[in-house]
């Protein structure tokens, strides 16, 4: 081969090693382009579906509900989890230093991600050691916005995190985001965010910790399990005692700093770990919750961090549960129940409610809230609403009435009171003072049944009541925070106004979201409400609260109404002041047969226990209609009574009751038909509506159907003359 063959071939293999070299090179660049071009498509689409990072609620972690008594005490909190968020400045500056120390050194200086910890984790990691990279906003990230993933190990959830991470820094500043971090990070036993943690540990507030406690608390996240300083105190000691030592090594303690908490021993003052969704007073708790849920999700009521402001009075709260208790304990009847409900009539706000003696009692209704549950005939008690209808209309207190007993008012329902008892011609005041069945079933038969109904919910009555002759006499269910709310009416003058629990509510940022505005409703004459009252001042003075009135010791005007129904297994008050309206009931919650008591050792004895307590020092103050026009009264002769006398309203001798305990109790045996009114002179004209008088004229009922209650229940109402 010829030295010019030979160098063209050595010149070919030449071209040839540099168009190969040219091409791998070629190549390689090719598919770094096309794998970067895929790992970018790639990573667009792990983008695609994040969460709105952009909006602050989106780092918003569940926080609970709190509510407050009228004095600003917190009595309970509605909760997901067991987490309290604060400010900045409720934070400890060791907290807030050590922290950053240990979780992520570098946090002021890195944009969200940190590359030096990222490679220290990666060099960890092929040393066979195990250390994190996740700065403390990619934590909070995790444990947000990517709550739903953040057990999710893959590069996608990484990727993702480390996104939202860095845009996150753009719109928050650094303490912002350490703070959103310190109410959100979880520290064990239930405890989430630094507050909770240190109230269950500590049983102090975050601001208030030691630098050694601080240390103990900053060491927890990394493993909340091994380092629980209640079942590995030696874990949880070493712990502290690292973060101490990057604490001196960052200069954010001194050496004399470091070594004194170092050489402290490991000392706990555990408090609770769960936070009490019943609260103080479970009953009212209860309630709130209730309300609360007719304008909020329960998820907004658990996790949204709400201030719900009531008007519970705690002094007041107390002697309700005092009084009661009290009550329930004279009795010596283990089994025997009782509710009260106190409300003030110039507000509407409820002072006061007792739903029962033991919310965590051993038997199936101990939580049912006898105060706020319609499921007891009221008896007498409900006779307030027929009285008031009659002096709209007109009628006199000075009416006269035939109470003698017993009275046939249909064919197959009969009305006695207490012990058949005949009162004789009395008046409309003292027939109420001694709460005789036989003279109200006439009254209000006289005013129509369907006014009284009317007048009830006028008044405050919301629960059902059927126009039936029996329902003048309390058979229907009716709850006693409904009977405070109707009396209060009375005792404010002839205003209602809705029973007010929650006077403000704000959110978690305390903006207002709810505000009570008052907006009473005037449902009677100023007139009427003063009549009434003086009526209901005799029941209270000389009638069947008389001893309950001896035992009052406070300086106030008084008025009210007894209520018992059949074998007293429903034993009602409810009694008024100036400044309090209060209902109180005692019986059983379920359906035992009650043992015969006497009501003047129960419902009458707390109204007054409670009376006593709460207005004991208060100046005397007077109704505010106590200087109101009167009703203009019809002619007493106008009023057409069935079973009366032809001459009921002419001046004539009285029957003389018994002198033996005249409680007002009434009989039945079924109702199907009411009279109407037969007319002076009618005699029985009412059974039937069938009855002719002298000028008057009869009318009649519609058989109802059968009553959903037991049939007219009988009302043995009280203590009247002893």
């Amino acid at each position: 081969m010829g030295i010019r063959k030979r160098r063209a071939r050595a010149h070919a293999k030449t071209h040839i090693v540099g168009f190969s070299a040219a091409g791998i090179a070629g190549f390689l660049v090719l598919l770094c382009i096309a794998l970067a071009v895929s790992l970018g498509a790639v990573v667009e689409s792990w983008l695609q579906d994040l969460p709105d990072y952009t909006s602050a609620d989106a780092y918003l972690v569940a926080e609970p509900s709190e509510v407050y008594d009228a004095d600003g005490n917190t009595i309970a909190t509605f909760y997901l989890e067991n987490r309290r968020s604060i400010s900045q400045d409720e934070v400890s500056p060791y907290v807030w230093k050590g922290t950053v120390d240990v979780e992520d050194e570098r946090f002021y200086s890195h944009n969200g991600i940190d590359p030096m910890g990222i490679a220290r984790a990666i060099v960890s990691q092929l040393a066979g050691r195990s250390e994190g990279a996740s700065t403390i906003t990619q934590q909070l990230v995790r444990n947000t916005v990517l709550s739903d993933e953040q057990f999710d190990k893959t590069i996608k959830r990484k990727v993702r995190e480390a996104y939202i991470a860095v845009e996150m820094e753009k719109m928050y500043s650094k303490d912002q985001i350490l703070l959103m971090y310190l109410n959100t990070i979880y520290y064990g036993h239930g405890a989430y965010g630094i507050e909770a943690a240190s109230e269950t540990y500590f049983s102090k507030h975050a601001s208030e910790l030691t630098l050694a406690e601080a240390a103990t608390l900053i060491g927890l996240p990394n493993s909340p399990s091994y380092y629980d300083p209640t079942q590995n105190p030696d874990a949880a000691k070493e712990r502290r005692n690292k973060v101490l030592d990057n604490m001196l090594r960052l200069g954010d303690i001194t050496q004399e700093e470091h070594d004194s908490a170092q050489a402290e021993d490991l000392v706990l003052n555990l408090g609770s770990s769960t936070m009490d969704n019943q609260g103080t007073y479970p009953f009212w708790t209860n309630y709130v919750k209730g309300l609360l849920e007719g304008d909020f999700s329960q998820d907004t009521i658990v996790q949204s961090g709400l201030k719900v402001y009531t008007t519970l009075d705690p002094t007041m709260q107390q002697a309700a549960q005092d009084a009661v208790t009290r009550m329930l304990d004279e009795t010596g009847n283990e089994r025997l129940d009782s509710a009260m409900v106190a409300i003030d009539p110039s507000t509407g706000y409820i002072k006061a409610m007792v739903g029962g003696k033991d919310f965590y009692g051993d038997t199936d209704d101990a939580q049912v809230n006898a105060a706020t549950t319609a499921f007891k005939q009221t008896g007498s008690s409900f006779k307030v609403f027929t009285l008031v209808t009659a002096l709209k209309q007109g009628m006199n207190p000075n009416v006269l009435i035939n109470c003698n007993s017993p009275i046939q008012v249909t064919n197959s329902w009969k009305v006695q009171n207490f012990a058949n008892t005949s009162y004789g011609t009395i008046t409309l005041a003292d027939a109420t003072a001694k709460s005789s069945n036989t003279g109200y079933v006439q009254v209000g038969m006289a005013v129509g049944v369907d006014n009284v109904v009317q007048t009830a919910h006028d008044m405050g009555i919301s629960s059902d009541l059927q126009p039936y002759g029996s329902t003048i006499l309390g058979a229907n269910l009716t709850s006693p925070l409904e009977m405070a709310e109707a009396y209060a009416t009375l005792a404010n003058g002839g205003e209602h106004r809705d029973p007010v629990a929650i006077t403000k509510i704000e959110d978690r940022n305390g903006n207002t979201v709810y505000e009570h505005k008052d907006s009473p409703t005037r449902v009677m004459d100023e007139g009427v409400a003063r009549a009434a009252t003086e009526v209901l001042e005799g029941v209270v003075t000389n009638g069947t609260a008389s001893r309950m009135y001896n035992s009052l010791t406070i300086n106030q005007p008084v008025a009210g109404k007894t209520g018992t129904t059949d074998n007293t297994e429903n034993l009602w008050f409810c009694g008024y002041t100036p400044q309090l309206s209060v209902a109180v009931w005692t019986g059983y919650k379920g359906q035992d047969t009650a043992t015969r008591l006497h009501p003047d050792t129960t419902s009458n004895v707390a109204f007054g226990h409670f009376v006593n307590a709460v207005l004991s020092d208060t100046p005397r103050a007077d109704w505010p209609m106590a200087n109101a026009t009167l009703p203009t009264y019809k002619e007493n002769t106008s009023w057409k009574f069935s079973n009366t006398s032809a001459n009921a309203n002419d001046p004539q001798p009285e029957t003389e009751a018994t002198t033996e305990e005249a409680t007002d109790t009434e009989t039945t045996t079924g109702e199907t038909t009411t009279g109407g009114n037969g007319g002076t002179g009618g005699g029985n004209g009412g059974t039937g509506g069938t009855g002719t008088g002298t000028g008057g004229t009869t009318t009649t009922e519609p058989t109802p159907t059968p009553e959903p209650t037991p049939t007219p229940t009988p009302d043995s109402g009280t203590d009247a003359t002893q």
